[in-house]
């Protein structure tokens, strides 16, 4: 039989041809296979099977924070120095050393608190997560936009979240929960002034800061360890929205920080931003007024200037957002030689908490997803597990040997160049909190750094939430509000007493409504005053 034969006897297939996931072509893609062509249909629908199957899996668990997220690729540019001084005073990081040295990223914007389609203008943190594909393996720097924290340890987070999310009875985010866990909380004051502010809604991903918000550390070829602070300034600007222009926003378009994200790479308008950090000699610094390890509280920039190390520009948007954007998979404990882990109880936490989550979305293999894998070769004896695709063995590695040490053409140990770091660590092994708290300061030196438009929108959007609160929690948030700034104390007492006299309290106390959306009960009215009455169909 010819080739002209054979070919003639199987379908035609080109290169745009539809197939199923074993390769063969699909000559109806409008049909299941019937008895008749009224049914019914037959057990053995391959291809349909196949189709139907794939989709009711398609969906794989979200994040449980950081669900609603963006992403594109671009590159991270070094300029070869911190400040004025060369990097390797501080770090022996390959990435940083060399001026115009280049390396591959990927960064993922996001929400936190709500599900894969919640608004893009909700009152939330947004997640900042970069990538880096260094030629020592990946470097993941986990932050947000804003610079601090709620909460200064982990223990907390769980119970943080779930006050955050919605109600587990009604399915309802409800800012009396919120303000239950903050009043109750007074670590998070500084953080809940900046939520309620404008800052707590970013205009879109591209004109944002970004931050590593906790504390690092940096290591030298001597091995000496300084603590670092990874700040992102955009170059396109900042800009943040009201809670009235975040509505308006919101009933057009719920997708808006993506669309403006996407479109500007498409039309070659890149974002940008430049990379600071600020550094501190290693140890407790007891001259401070806070402890350097605490989450919650800014380095001042007087005392700790921000130094510019490199850029960031995000130039590529992802060929599918699923492979891409979704299956992204970030750690903090994913650091390479030169950099290194502060004792930051938050940080500690997310290290074992970040990590562990993607293998539960992902799978144990999770690392061997493209999007996530390092550009670098790979060699380890791990095996089996869900998904796993191909061995991480080396090319002249005895297949035979998937453990180590061995003599028989096994794995074998790198040789390390740069000086260990090796901290003296002595105490007791507690339960305690941090000595230097100073819950309130930084929130009063945030407060009057505000311009008069962003402390105006502050009060209006506390009081609106808080008037729905219990009486005790409004007193708590009032006197933190006071020891923070006495105008910031007394403006608060004043809006709330005027809320107040709107209507009895404790009208008031049993509604509920999402974080800075005070009469939402009236668009369940309106909804129904609004809505036409038309007959069934």
């Amino acid at each position: 039989m010819t080739n002209n034969q054979e070919k003639q006897l199987t379908n035609i297939e080109n290169d745009d041809t539809l197939t199923n996931r074993q390769g063969h072509p699909i000559t109806n893609n409008q049909n299941i296979r019937t008895v008749g062509n009224r049914g019914p249909a037959t057990l053995e629908n391959y291809d349909f099977i196949e189709k139907i199957s794939h989709f009711d899996r398609e969906k794989i668990p979200e994040r449980i924070v950081h669900a609603r997220g963006a992403g594109a690729h671009g590159y991270f540019e070094a300029y070869g120095t911190v400040g004025d001084e060369p990097a390797s005073k501080y770090t022996r990081a390959k990435l940083f050393q060399e001026k115009g040295k280049r390396t591959p990223v990927f960064v993922r914007f996001s929400t936190v608190v709500h599900g894969t389609h919640s608004p893009e203008t909700v009152r939330d943190p947004r997640g900042f997560a970069v990538k880096f594909y260094t030629e020592d393996g990946n470097w993941d720097l986990v932050g947000n936009n804003l610079k601090i924290f709620f909460i200064r340890d982990a223990m907390k987070f769980p119970d943080m979240i779930h006050a955050f999310r919605p109600d587990p009875v009604t399915n309802i985010q409800d800012a009396k929960r919120f303000f239950d866990f903050c009043a109750n909380s007074p670590e998070t004051f500084h953080m809940v002034t900046l939520v309620y502010s404008p800052w707590g809604i970013p205009a879109n991903y591209r004109m944002m800061q970004g931050s590593g918000v906790n504390t690092y550390k940096w290591v030298n070829s001597e091995g000496k360890a300084v603590l670092v602070k990874y700040h992102w300034e955009p170059k396109q600007g900042i800009k943040n929205l009201t809670t009235k222009e975040a509505q308006e926003i919101q009933a057009k378009n719920f997708n808006h920080a993506t669309q403006d994200l996407y479109e500007a790479i498409e039309k070659g308008d890149y974002p940008e931003w430049e990379l600071f950090v600020q550094i501190m000699e290693d140890g407790p610094h007891p001259e401070l007024d806070f402890d350097p390890l605490d989450c919650t509280k800014l380095w001042p920039k007087d005392q700790f200037p921000r130094l510019p190390v490199g850029r960031l520009v995000l130039n590529k948007n992802p060929e599918n957002y699923f492979l891409e954007v979704e299956q992204a998979a970030f750690g903090t404990g994913v650091l390479v030689d030169g950099l290194d882990f502060s004792d930051d109880k938050m940080l500690q936490g997310r290290t074992f908490s970040y990590s562990d989550t993607q293998r539960y979305r992902l799978g144990a293999n999770y690392l061997q997803l493209p999007i996530n894998a390092p550009k670098k070769r790979v060699a380890t004896n791990q095996e089996g597990g869900f998904m796993r695709y191909h061995n991480d063995k080396g090319p002249n590695q005895n297949l035979h040997v998937n453990y180590e040490p061995s003599s028989m053409g096994g794995l074998k140990e790198a040789e390390q160049v740069g000086k260990e770091y090796t901290p003296m660590i002595e105490g007791n092994l507690v339960r305690e909190s941090i000595d230097r708290t100073n819950d309130f300061k930084q929130a009063g030196e945030t407060y009057r750094n505000f311009e008069q438009w962003e402390k105006d929108e502050l009060i209006n959007n506390l009081v609106n939430d808080l008037s729905i609160c219990p009486k005790d929690i409004q007193e708590k948030m009032i006197s933190y509000a006071k020891a923070a700034d006495e105008e910031y104390g007394r403006r608060l007492r004043e809006g709330l007493e005027a809320k107040n006299k709107e209507k009895h309290h404790e009208e008031i106390a049993e509604e509920f409504h999402p974080l800075g959306a005070y009469n939402a009960k009236k668009a369940v009215e309106q909804a129904i005053q609004k809505g036409k009455d038309t007959k069934s169909y």
